[in-house]
């Protein structure tokens, strides 16, 4: 066998993200929980693996299969824009053991007020380490900001939990069963814009089709956010289907962004009508 060629695209996934199928085939990949029992040795060489390809350096003996299973191991792993590692648990591959337990306990402490304050609060802590792990953008905020964040987060979604049970304390247990759903549902609606206020803030990169980097855009964080917002609603049902609902670099138009940045791009690149970004978890 020859050497791997250097013209494999591992900037994208395997698959084609233009249709459902492959941005599923993509997530089912990303979120498998078996990439939680690897090693910091292994995540270590598929890193190497990844970085020594994007520079032109094809390590001996190097399969296709090989090149995209560390492109998938890397990606389980560390953070796209910034490149650091995700804590374990905020990690894609964590996304179904850690629902299914905290789920589970949900639906099965559901009666008392404490229980049901104690796992909301465990599910939102969670959740308010996911997104921050899977911000879009490589922004840098504050220990303050992302206490603050924290806090009201957690404490909206736990007041959210307890106002539904509240109000249906007087209906059919079965009735109560749904609460948590409904509560985690409602919950990730404060949670999600707040762990990602810095987003907001200050615009997260948007990007030419090559990924040539051409500013920071708050309307295209707000799209971005809007379509997590979606997904995180979906996820509490079903991860790595509800993940595959928007590509993970999407995309929006030049005419769409702030008035300055969109003056800016057209005149220094004329062509471009449409700039890429990464959306986030």
């Amino acid at each position: 066998m020859g050497e791997l060629p250097l013209d494999i695209n591992i900037q994208e996934p395997r698959w084609d993200q233009s249709t459902f199928l492959g941005r599923a085939r993509h997530f089912f990949t990303v979120t498998d929980p078996r990439n939680l029992l690897l090693s910091a040795a292994q995540l270590e060489a598929s890193r190497n693996i990844v970085q020594n390809y994007r520079a032109g350096v094809v390590t001996p003996g190097l399969t296709e299969d090989q090149l995209w299973r560390a492109k998938y191991v890397y990606d389980s792993a560390f953070h796209p824009d910034t490149g650091e590692k995700v804590v374990l648990i905020g990690r894609m591959s964590a996304q179904v053991p850690m629902n299914m337990t905290i789920t589970g306990c949900m639906l099965t402490f559901y009666r008392r007020t404490p229980t049901v304050v104690f796992w909301q609060w465990v599910n939102q802590s969670f959740n308010a380490v996911v997104n921050y792990s899977n911000r879009s953008g490589d922004a840098p905020i504050s220990v303050r900001q992302l206490g603050t964040a924290y806090v009201s987060a957690t404490t909206g979604a736990v007041a959210t939990a307890l106002g539904l049970k509240s109000l249906t304390k007087h209906l059919p247990a079965l009735v109560g069963r749904f609460v948590p759903f409904a509560a985690v549902a409602a919950a990730n609606c404060i949670n999600i814009p707040l762990m990602r206020q810095r987003e907001l803030q200050v615009g997260i990169p948007v990007t030419d089709e090559a990924g040539q980097r051409l500013g920071h855009s708050v309307t295209a964080a707000k799209q971005g956010i809007f379509q997590v917002g979606l997904v995180g609603f979906c996820l509490v049902f079903a991860t790595p289907l509800c993940c595959a609902l928007f590509p993970q670099r999407s995309s929006i138009r030049v005419s769409r962004l702030e008035p300055e940045l969109s003056a800016q791009i057209r005149e220094q690149n004329p062509s471009i009508s449409e700039v890429y970004y990464n959306k986030g978890l």
